[in-house]
């Protein structure tokens, strides 16, 4: 487990998130700027994990098992802890739930799929999706700490609404394709 590069990567992930809900608590432009770090660093070891265990054959049943729980641990954190600090509020609050209600679904939905030995890989279009939504929480995350004035607040709700649209349609297509084998 530990020797395996692709894990480390996966496990940071996880280990990452109590430092970035303690960012929340960090008064300024300094906890949100430890926030962004904290999360972007997180998210870039989501795409190091897949293509380093890819590239060196070092796919494992651990791996298989924790990379999914490691993503939505840190989005459905980034998003809670983004709710309370009221940087998501109002109908976009609307946004983050679509986003969070998906996650679950699919990641149940796999289990289920697992007990009947069908992989559900994941599409292109679902990639885009947790893109534009990473896009969107850093951005929320740095909010009114951005530098020259850059709208944060507003690119990161334009992004979270998109990555819900998103949502909502990947999240869809894969209930589609599940109960197919639910029959």
């Amino acid at each position: 487990m530990f020797k395996n590069p692709a894990n480390l990567l996966t496990l940071f992930r996880i280990f990452v998130i109590p430092a970035l809900v303690f960012s929340f608590y960090v008064k300024g432009a300094s906890g949100h700027w430890l926030g962004l770090i904290l999360f972007v660093t997180a998210a870039i070891t989501d795409f190091f994990d897949g293509y380093v265990a890819r590239r060196w054959d070092l796919v494992s049943p651990l791996g298989r098992f924790l990379d999914p729980i490691a993503d939505k641990l840190l989005v459905a954190t980034a998003i809670v802890m983004l709710v309370a600090a009221e940087r998501i509020a109002g109908m976009d609050v609307l946004a983050a739930l679509v986003i969070l209600c998906r996650e679950i679904l699919v990641s149940g939905l796999r289990e289920f799929l697992a007990e009947l030995q069908v992989r559900v890989p994941v599409t292109k279009l679902a990639k885009v999706k947790t893109t534009i939504q990473m896009f969107a929480l850093s951005f929320l995350i740095l909010n009114d700490a951005a530098p020259w004035g850059l709208p944060m607040p507003l690119m990161g709700t334009i992004c979270l609404w998109a990555a819900a649209a998103l949502t909502l349609y990947t999240g869809y297509d894969y209930l589609r394709a599940g109960l197919k084998h639910m029959e």
